[in-house]
């Protein structure tokens, strides 16, 4: 994991993209204006033949660990959604706990977002598939390629909404 950038009287935002088996996050920065700022991204990968007790420990201690490097001022996570499987979304359901619990002891305040509200605060609309919403991200935080991997890609536009929900006035009121 890298050191973070001095951020100065900028806001840091993070955004999570929960899963058991690979769980994306995304730091950035809101400064003066609305400017986003990309901090960093990564995934936390855990392997399914590992009992989901010890999988759950170590997402928890990875997002303790970006939350006390980074030190956020705000969080955003995408809501569960399952369309069909809902034996799938029980492991994803357990993670979204163990990393609720660890935003609420490092005191940072975390927002859930349907992934529709996420897919309309980076694109405009509800209705944007995955690579337009890969590349809004990419467009919006000046990057110069995709953020990769997908998960990855899901936090930042997680924490692009947060900053988008509270908007530049809210936020900065820290």
């Amino acid at each position: 994991m890298s050191r973070p950038a001095k951020a100065g009287a900028e806001t840091l935002i993070v955004g999570i993209d929960p899963g058991l088996a690979s769980l994306g996050y995304g730091v950035i920065a809101l400064g003066q204006g609305g400017l986003l700022k990309h901090i960093c991204h990564g995934c936390i990968s855990t392997s399914p033949a590992d009992p989901s007790e010890l999988r759950l420990q170590q997402i928890y201690s990875a997002i303790q660990e970006v939350l006390a490097l980074y030190k956020p001022h705000y969080g955003g996570i995408e809501d569960l959604y399952f369309f069909r499987n809902v034996t799938s979304a029980l492991p994803v359901a357990e993670a979204r706990g163990i990393i609720k619990l660890a935003f609420y002891q490092a005191c940072v305040p975390l927002a859930e977002f349907t992934p529709n509200a996420i897919k309309k605060a980076v694109t405009g609309t509800a209705r944007a598939d995955k690579n337009q919403v890969q590349e809004m991200v990419r467009i919006l935080l000046g990057l110069g390629e995709l953020p990769k991997p997908d998960h990855a890609a899901d936090a930042l536009a997680a924490a692009i909404c947060r900053a988008h929900f509270e908007g530049p006035a809210g936020l900065l009121q820290i």
